[in-house]
């Protein structure tokens, strides 16, 4: 699996053994296909539209398909939830197309300057996202808006929308695969999510490699992807959902945005990107064991670092974290835009990172947010859902992943952990 890779698969819960073994006599290929014309048929019916507002999406979703059906080995209930995924994305992206031809005035709609943070993934933007949310200026989309956008949501109907259950018992699904997740990332429907679970609807999303070993569709996605199309849709997603529940800021968050940032400010030329930074060997060791438990989910296929290198070998990762210095150094992303926030500081002292976030913003942070932002850190204790464990390697390991992330570590003032 490469030496770079320290990862166990977990044990699997008793109920998903035995659906595996009875299915395995099964034509499960045919019994729940994974095949283009069928899907998007199947999508249309559901939803009762036709119009996908283009045809952009149509080639990575081949691609994916393809790549699914001669690479990822899934297992019977990974086919299933795969399958569910799909014609969710789908259903999703003629959802928003129906909405804009029902309303063309949406398009109207002006997303004013968001503030997206983005860091490698484990630092900890999963946290300042919480708590850069209980500000009221900020609005975040949900996972259960995401999940199903269409049609637009409502003010009124926010909190009580017959959606919400049904993506509840989609995410939560995921622990009930593999419970060990539960210990790395909250899932809930009510919760503000990643960008990249909104941009899975135009099958150009970092998201999506993150569900499957596919290789094919990796190479596809980072050499031929069009990720101006990506984001393109989310904006216009965005533009949906603040519609008929309007925010005053959008505060979005996904670690992959990283590797995009060019892109991101051509569509969102107002934003401001919160970049988090911390000691790349803890991050690096993290990611390896939630990628590797969100393949596990769904494939019995061992975890192969060599199909994965951008995402995760760290060499791989060093490179993309100095092309940030390169962008920021060539005027390439707009330095005064491109605020910081390291992760020691914000686990250690929580309210002052915010208050140093605030200030680079230029956002208020007033007494009533921080006292929200106090409130939900006393009722979310780390390590709330069990302990998340993995390994760095041993000290060869160590010393020679240190020398990739030099660079990275002295332009950004980013501390080393212990290990």
């Amino acid at each position: 699996m490469g030496e770079d890779v320290h990862w166990t698969p977990p044990a699997r819960p008793a109920w998903l053994q035995q659906f595996n073994a009875e299915a395995a006599g099964m034509d499960i290929q045919h019994l729940v296909p994974l095949d283009a014309d069928e899907l998007v048929a199947t999508a249309q019916r559901v939803t009762g539209f036709t119009d996908f507002g283009g045809n952009e999406w149509r080639e990575p979703f081949e691609v994916l398909l393809q790549s699914l059906n001669t690479e990822a080995e899934l297992h019977p209930f990974g086919r299933l939830m795969t399958r569910s995924d799909i014609l969710i994305w789908l259903q999703a992206l003629l959802g928003i197309q129906a909405a804009f031809n029902e309303h063309p005035e949406i398009a109207d709609e002006v997303i004013d300057r968001p503030v997206i943070i983005a860091g490698s993934p484990r630092s900890g933007t999963s946290i300042l996202f919480e708590l850069m949310a209980q500000d009221a200026q900020f609005g975040s989309p949900r996972h259960w808006e995401m999940m199903f956008p269409y049609p637009p949501p409502e003010a009124a109907t926010y909190e009580t929308d017959p959606r919400i259950e049904r993506c509840q018992h989609l995410v939560t699904q995921y622990n009930r695969v593999t419970p060990t997740y539960a210990t790395m990332h909250e899932m809930d429907a009510r919760l503000p999510n990643e960008c990249v679970i909104a941009q899975a609807c135009s099958f150009v999303s970092e998201y999506i490699p993150f569900l499957f070993q596919i290789p094919s569709y990796i190479n596809y996605l980072y050499g031929q992807g069009n990720w101006e199309y990506s984001y393109r849709t989310y904006k216009r997603l965005l533009q949906l959902l603040q519609w008929r529940n309007p925010r005053k800021h959008w505060l979005l968050k996904a670690p992959s945005h990283l590797n995009f940032l060019p892109v991101l400010f051509q569509v969102f030329p107002d934003a401001h990107v919160i970049l988090t930074h911390r000691d790349p060997l803890k991050a690096q060791a993290s990611v390896t064991n939630l990628a590797g438990t969100f393949f596990w989910m769904r494939s019995d296929k061992p975890l192969d670092v060599v199909a994965f290198e951008g995402l995760l070998n760290p060499r791989a990762m060093a490179a993309n974290l100095d092309r940030i210095i390169d962008w920021l150094e060539s005027d390439t992303i707009p330095k005064s835009q491109c605020h910081n926030s390291l992760y020691a500081t914000l686990v250690e002292q929580p309210l002052n990172a915010l208050a140093e976030v605030y200030a680079q913003l230029g956002f208020e942070l007033t007494t009533e947010t921080g006292d929200a932002m106090q409130d939900y850190l006393q009722a979310k204790p780390k390590a709330k859902f069990g302990r998340h464990e993995y390994s760095v390697g041993d000290s060869e390991d160590i010393a020679r992943k240190r020398r990739y992330f030099a660079r990275y570590q002295r332009y950004f003032n980013v501390p080393d952990e212990p290990i």
